[in-house]
This record gives structure tokens, sequence and C-alpha cells, in this order.
């Protein structure tokens, strides 16, 4: 690192504990100043998903005219490469490399599609726009190729994530595992922030070219973030490949182990239940503020902002009581339960505008529903680590990053094609063009009250072996 990058780190790192959620997680073997360079990965991350589930969506809806329906399954395609987190995951874990890497090659391979598909966008955004002579094109290759672009970058996030994670809970020692990954989280949602706010300001002035710049800007800084993340933080080990080579079990033996364990089922159940009630709304949020509340690009953009600092708080707090020895379903509970007063101010910031700010009404339900959400997720992911099986840390986070993001991305497709259709149907004199919106807030009150009936036996099973003695806890 340069100077200049030395003397941030050491500033960053010099904040410590008191201010750093998960900053604790530091060891003599694993400082602090290496953690925050690893987990440089998920800030390029969490770049992407403010691009795609965040700005492109709202100006795709409301300033391209693409039907939210379209968009919703485009942002959606990354659930194709989801179900195969958990298959990547494994391949990390017994990976045999002649330079004796494990974790690096899919880092990389990873980074590589990400880049790739950021390259690919800006030109079927001017084929969608209608931009000089990509004007010209059909739309539907505008449409295709915007299609592609999120494959590709949802490909490689899926890659990118899963591998990332894996590395940071092989270098970190297993009593630190978990505030490791979840410092690892902390940074996600550090990148999302941080994203939506400069991206609210670049766009300011809104136009299709500055979009483009803003596009071919991120695809540098990902290759950039994730090529420092990765720099000398996994060793060229060969007692490591020798390790590996021994490992004959396939991925079916491992995964039956895995899903075997106990109410792994049930878990990953609570798991999908609760990421679909909170992920329903992400292609919604910023089109409903721009087509019901009149919002700007700008505005709506910081909405992606609030969401990403009621995620961090949420982590931040179940972090530290997580870390006292409290049960991680009856924190995903809480995250459940902070989700229905998140969305009740959502869908009544319509209809309560003559009284109250609509704009302040639905910013405060979308910081709820980060903070709901942070919780939950910090909930599920504690209890998955915890019981994960020995020496398959990838696997258990790919499992759970498979089911999150299949969840997340069944529940985007069809916030957005049950919009279009309750839209469509709804009599013009009932609740507008807000009926659409409406209707998929309500289903996700639905889903939550459905995690909530879930993860009860979760939660009394635990109850139970406290009282019995075979578990230790407040």
């Amino acid at each position: 690192m340069n100077p200049v990058s030395q003397k941030v780190m050491k500033v960053w790192a010099a904040l410590g504990p008191r201010f750093l959620p998960f900053a604790d997680a530091a060891t003599p073997d694993l400082p602090l100043s290496r953690l925050l360079r690893l987990s440089l990965f998920q800030v390029s991350v969490g770049m992407s998903l403010v691009l795609l589930v965040g700005t492109l969506n709202r100006v795709m809806i409301v300033e391209l005219n693409v039907p939210a329906s379209i968009v919703g399954i485009m942002v959606s395609l990354p659930l194709i490469f989801a179900p195969f987190r958990a298959l990547i995951g494994f391949k990390s874990d017994v990976h045999k490399s002649v330079l004796g890497w494990r974790r690096v090659p899919f880092l990389y391979k990873g980074t590589m599609v990400q880049f790739g598909g950021l390259a690919i966008l800006p030109f079927a955004l001017l084929v969608l726009s209608g931009g000089g002579d990509a004007g010209h094109a059909p739309a539907w290759i505008g449409q295709a190729g915007a299609a592609l672009a999120f494959l590709l970058i949802g490909a490689g996030v899926h890659t990118t994530q899963t591998v990332g994670l894996a590395l940071a809970t092989d270098l970190a020692s297993p009593e630190s595992r978990p505030k490791v990954v979840g410092l690892m989280y902390v940074m996600l949602l550090f990148g999302m922030i941080a994203s939506a706010l400069i991206f609210g300001l670049l766009l300011a002035e809104f136009s299709p070219g500055r979009l483009i710049q803003v596009i071919q800007g991120s695809a540098v800084v990902t290759i950039v973030l994730n090529g420092v993340a990765v720099w000398k933080q996994e060793s060229r080990n060969q007692a490591r490949r020798a390790v590996t080579n021994e490992r004959s079990a396939s991925f079916r033996d491992s995964w039956n182990a895995f899903i075997h364990g106990k109410n792994a089922t049930r878990r990953l159940v609570a798991v999908g239940l609760g990421t679909m009630a909170f992920s329903m709304e992400d292609v919604l949020l910023e089109p409903y503020g721009g087509q019901i509340l009149h919002l700007s690009v700008g505005d709506t953009t910081k909405l992606t902002a609030a969401l990403a600092v009621g995620g961090l708080f949420g982590f931040g707090l179940a972090s530290r009581v997580l870390s006292r020895g409290a049960d991680p379903f009856r924190m995903a509970s809480y995250g459940a339960l902070v989700g229905i007063p998140a969305f009740l101010c959502v869908i009544f910031a319509a209809s309560l505008s003559a009284t109250l700010h609509p704009a302040l009404l639905f910013g405060t339900g979308t910081l709820l529903i980060g903070f709901g959400a942070g919780l939950f997720g910090h909930g599920t992911l504690t209890a998955t680590m915890n019981a994960a099986p020995k020496d398959q840390a990838g696997l258990a986070l790919g499992a759970w990053g498979a089911v999150q993001a299949s969840a997340a991305g069944v529940a985007i497709a069809l916030g957005g094609i049950l919009r279009d259709v309750v839209t469509a149907v709804a009599p013009e004199n009932s609740l507008g063009a807000a009926a659409g919106y409406d209707f998929v807030y309500c289903l996700e009150l639905v889903l939550l009250f459905a995690t909530l009936v879930t993860m009860v036996p979760l939660i009394r099973r635990r109850d139970s072996l406290l009282m019995q003695g075979q578990l230790t806890g407040p």
C-alpha cells in the first residue's frame, strides 16, 4: 500500500472496538488492519447490490419506462446461480492448486465475472435509453444485454462473497469466527451506505451519460478493491495442499452430513421465509418513492443508504447481544417482529401524506426494514455457523447464502410481477397507483408471521436444553 493508504488504514484500525462493530474479532495473528483489508471485497459486493437493486431498477422503471415485471425478472436473474453457492463453497474447501491456494482462485474468477457484467451494462442501457446510434437497435437487444449483465454481476457476487467469507473463516480462530463473519457483513452494509450516498450525489443531475459513467467507474473500483482485499491473505501452504488431497468425501456426502444436522431443514426454511419477507420490496421501494411520493432520483437512491444504515445498527446490536450467549433464533425472531411496524410505516406513507411528511414516514419505515433484516440475518447466520460441520465452513456459509439468495431472487421477481398484475386489475377508484405496491407490502407482513411460526420450535428447543443444563447461556 502507498503511504496515504497506510495512514488511512492506521486511522481506521485505531478507532478500535469501541467504535467499530466486531472489531474485537481481531487477534495477534489476524490484526484488525488485515481484517479490514480483506473485508474490501464486501464493499465491492455492496456497491454492485446498490446498483442492481437500488439505482438501476428505479431508473429502468421510471426514467426508461421498462415494465416493473421485466425489471424484477432481470434483478432476480442471479437466482440462477444462487443454489450453486453451497457447491462453490464446497469446491473451495477441497480445491487442489499447484500454488497451494484454495480460496484465491475462486475469488479472482468471481471478480472477473463481476467486472464483465459491469462492463456490458452501459451498452445495454444505451440501447434502452435510445441514445446515439444504439437508439436504432430493437428494444429487445437492450433488454437482453441488460439481462446478461445482471446475470454476470450476480454470478460474480455469489462466487466472490461465498469464497471471501470462507477465507475469512479460515484465517480466524474458531472462537472468533462468528465475529469475523459479522465484521464482513458490516462492511457489506458500509459499502452499500457509501455507494448509495456517492451514487446519489453523482446522479443528482440525472442523465443517461452520467449513469453510464457511474457504472464504468464501479467496474474499475471492483477490480481495485478485490485485488487489494485478497493480496497476500492466503498463504501458499503445501501442508494444506496435502490435507486437501486426503479428502475423499463427495459433495453429496458432505451435503447429507450438513442437512441431517439438528433442525437444519427448519433453520433453512426460516431463513428462506424471512429473507423473502425482507426482500420482496427491494425492487419497489425506489419506484414507490418516485411514482407515488414524487421523490427525485437522488432522494430515492438515499433510501438504499437508509436501508443499509438500519442493517448496520441491527448487526451491531445483534453482535453485542449474541456475544453474551443469547439465542440466535430468538434474535432472528426479534428482527421479524421489527419488520411488522416497518412495513406498516411504508404502507401508510402515502395515505397519511396530508398529516405527516410522506418522505419522513417512508424513510423511517425503510430504516426499520434494514434494522429488522440486520437482526434476522445475523441471528440466522450465527445459528448456521454454530451448526457447521468440522472443516466445512465453505459449505455451511454456501448453504446459508444459497437459501438466502434464492429466496431473495424469487421474492424480487414476485414483487415486480405482483405489482404489475395488481395495478392492472385494481379498480381505479380504490388505491390508485399504490394498489400494486401495497399488495406486495401486505404479503410481506404475512411472510413475517410465517417466519415467526417456523422459528418457535427452534426457540423452544433451546430453552428446553437450557433448562436441562445441556447448554450454557443467559
